[in-house]
């Protein structure tokens, strides 16, 4: 296959095959994409949190 063949084929999948979101889907699911961040990075903290303060216990008792 040729390179504007290829170009070809890809602008017609892109534009006759592929079944885009529409606007609100798109925003639901952004919105999804950023409660789940958000959730994951609260739980990374309080892991981190817990983390440093049983290293900091376990330090203290040994030196």
């Amino acid at each position: 296959m040729s390179l504007k063949g290829y170009f070809q084929e890809s602008f017609t999948e892109l534009f006759h095959k592929v079944t885009w979101p529409t606007w609100s889907e798109l925003q639901n699911s952004a919105v999804l994409v950023m409660l789940a961040t958000l959730i994951i990075a609260i739980i990374v903290a309080i892991m981190d949190f817990s983390f440093g303060k049983i290293m900091h216990m376990v330090y203290n008792l040994l030196y």
